[in-house]
């Protein structure tokens, strides 16, 4: 009884108790949970009664709720404050739930079961049908429908996909977190702003040194790359940045790469695919891979013309001030924020002093509330699994019950991995009308306080957060029965359509002047600032637009492979983002060694979505401007249609219903200058 996960916590809301588990409780309470699951798998297995939805489906869909709570816990922390003697841990875990995860999926007399109620067509709603629809295929991709001879191999793969994953994560933490630039000759700060010698000065304090500090993690690396104008010293943070896991060490990721493609090859053409792109795309809004290829092909059309511009416009500034060399990739940040300011006379020091932290978290709490009629009351008794770690009670309006639980998590340290995420510690139900609450977190690497100066974030790092709290509206304001189905388990380039279009608001004087305050003298933010910032909002949109461009193609290059791979990773990548990359290569640096979307996270032949779900929110915010960027009316439609449902219907359903007709890339293309 000492194990936390084996009893109701005590905490409000039945909140995970992070002050009370240990690192040595995860293991007993995964192997008793999976116990308890096998045990409610065979209760359906054995029922003798016909097998039906309720009987089936919804049993299954009941099953294994400790393992949700305990991976859910353990895999979460595992990314946001993580430590070496839970990175050993997390292969042995993975091992255990993939290995149920076969028994279950692999399991004959089950698959008979819910293949017999699949075949039946039940009466069902749009939800059940869905459940039912996704069961089904679940069990088909999860290797049910294959010879006895073809199941051990099956196991053998899944279980080393998930064991290369975590490994292949754990290398590129472990490298970012390896470097440092230790500066001692304050000479060598010349260009920098003094925010960002403040807190290097600070990193160094921390680490017991004097002088200043520079880190791979995105609030030291990015603002060094823009101001430093020791080129040589960029070069060395470039070079740090962009070879992390392509050093031919132990932390080495191409061996990791060229297995995982192979293997979810293998897995494809086991479940009868030509690859492993045709597979995924089976259950996503694009469908082919001719879709995705002509969606990012047609914006590459578009925009490389305009990253060329880009490019041209960036390389005169840099001759103009000195640049005797060829314009390199460790130049781009430096000269383009260079440019930007004489253009636009904008530069992150002009605007960061209007965007405290604090007044973008309740600016961004008041946007919720304004749109979908949310409240968020800081409850201090909920545990936390960091000090930086905040909680909050989610109410909704005419709402009496707690609406969810969100954590927010913003600044970086050791344990937590790079860039910014949402993720949930449970997802939401309905099932019998019991309302289950998702306890959802926002997790992100914005600018930490100093001593003397709260945090105050870059324009960037308030597009992310809209970003990120998106996805988190998604979560909380779920609405459905079934908890697979609920929150953001919707098709993956379906899911940033949320996200992406919160990201609207950042750019629009109406909602800017209701909190953008000075954090000193309490000035509202100037109207010709703003103005400057909307006006920049497309600099450099040719180059970004290509950038992403590339990023999709090598993702899909990757997964559409129709035999095993066993040449140059760094040459297979250029030879693919080359067409895009108007800058030339950079010696002995690679990307995908680091590119934790497709081989550490969950969008491999998925991360073209961030540009589906551009044409998607680009199109969806346009009814915002047509009626008003604060109607309620649109917002509800937008909650009632999108964030409320998850994956309970066909997304391009949930669309229609919103929007009225199908999404047209028009509107993207317009928003970001490629027209």
């Amino acid at each position: 009884m000492s194990n936390p996960f084996f009893y109701k916590p005590e905490t409000p809301y039945q909140t995970p108790p992070f002050q009370e588990i240990e690192i040595a409780h995860y293991k007993p309470a995964l192997e008793k949970a999976i116990e308890q699951a096998r045990q409610q798998v065979n209760v359906i297995v054995e029922n003798e009664d016909k097998p039906d939805f309720k009987n089936t489906i919804e049993a299954l869909e009941q099953s294994g709720e400790l393992i949700e709570q305990v991976a859910g816990i353990f895999f979460n922390l595992n990314e946001a404050e993580t430590n070496t003697e839970m990175q050993s841990l997390a292969p042995e875990l993975s091992d255990l739930i993939t290995n149920f995860a076969n028994e279950v999926n692999l399991n004959t007399k089950l698959f008979e079961k819910v293949k017999s109620v699949h075949d039946g067509k039940p009466a069902l709603n749009n939800e059940q049908q869905m459940l039912l629809d996704n069961t089904y295929k679940g069990f088909v991709k999860g290797g049910a429908d294959l010879p006895e001879q073809d199941k051990v191999r099956y196991r053998e793969i899944t279980r080393r996909l998930s064991q290369l994953s975590l490994k292949f994560n754990e290398n590129v933490l472990a490298e970012t977190n390896a470097f440092e630039l230790h500066i001692t000759d304050e000479k060598d700060l010349a260009g920098l702003p003094d925010y960002v010698k403040k807190a290097a000065h600070e990193e160094a304090e921390q680490r017991d040194k004097k002088g200043w500090v520079f880190t791979l993690h995105h609030p030291s690396y990015v603002p060094f790359m823009q101001h430093a104008d020791n080129r040589q010293l960029r070069k060395e943070m470039y070079i740090a940045f962009s070879t992390r896991g392509h050093k031919g060490d132990a932390y080495d990721n191409k061996e990791i790469i060229k297995e995982m493609v192979n293997l979810r090859l293998e897995k494809a053409k086991m479940l009868g695919y030509e690859n492993y792109a045709a597979m995924v795309l089976e259950n996503r809004m694009a469908l082919s891979v001719k879709r995705v290829n002509d969606l990012l092909g047609q914006l590459y059309d578009a925009g490389h013309p305009h990253a060329v511009e880009d490019k041209e416009a960036v390389e005169a500034l840099a001759k103009e001030d000195g640049l005797k060399d060829d314009l390199q990739r460790w130049d781009w940040g430096y000269y383009s924020e260079k440019l930007r300011k004489k253009k636009f006379n904008l530069t992150d020091e002009m605007t960061k002093p209007y965007f405290n932290l604090d007044n973008v978290i309740n600016a961004v709490f008041e946007l919720a509330g304004q749109l979908y009629g949310l409240t968020f009351k800081p409850n201090a008794d909920i545990p936390v699994y960091h000090k930086d770690v905040k909680a909050y009670e989610v109410y909704e309006a005419k709402r009496k019950n707690i609406k969810a639980i969100l954590y927010l998590d913003f600044h970086p340290r050791k344990g937590k991995g790079q860039g910014a995420w949402m993720t949930t510690f449970r997802e939401q139900s309905r099932f019998n009308d019991a309302y289950k609450a998702p306890f959802v977190s926002l997790v992100t690497n914005f600018t930490k306080p100093t001593s003397d100066t709260p945090a105050l974030l870059t324009f960037d790092e308030v597009t992310t957060f809209l970003h990120e709290f998106g996805h988190a509206l998604h979560a909380m304001l779920s609405d459905v029965t079934y908890e697979s189905l609920s929150c953001t388990n919707v098709y993956r380039d379906f899911v940033e359509l949320p996200s992406q279009m919160h990201e609207n608001w950042a750019y629009e004087k109406e909602w800017l002047d209701k909190w953008a305050l000075h954090h000193e003298t309490g000035e509202k933010i100037p109207d010709d600032l703003i103005e400057r910032i909307r006006n920049a909002k497309n600099f450099n949109s040719g180059y970004a637009n290509d950038r992403q461009v590339s990023f999709g193609w090598v993702d899909m290059a990757w997964h559409t492979l129709n035999k095993p791979f066993d040449g140059d990773v760094v040459k297979f990548e250029r030879a693919v983002m080359n067409k895009a990359d108007v800058l030339p290569p950079a010696d002995g640096t690679a990307f995908c060694t680091a590119f934790g979307h497709i081989f550490g996270g969950g969008y491999a032949a998925g991360y073209y979505g961030y540009k589906w779900a551009e044409v998607l929110d680009a199109d969806a915010f346009e009814r915002f401007r047509e009626k008003g960027i604060f109607n309620r009316d649109i917002a509800q439609s937008f909650a009632d249609n999108i964030l409320k449902k998850g994956g309970t219907a066909h997304p391009m359903d949930l669309y229609k219903a919103f929007r009225g007709k199908e999404p047209s890339v028009e509107p993207l293309l317009k928003r970001e200058g490629l027209l």
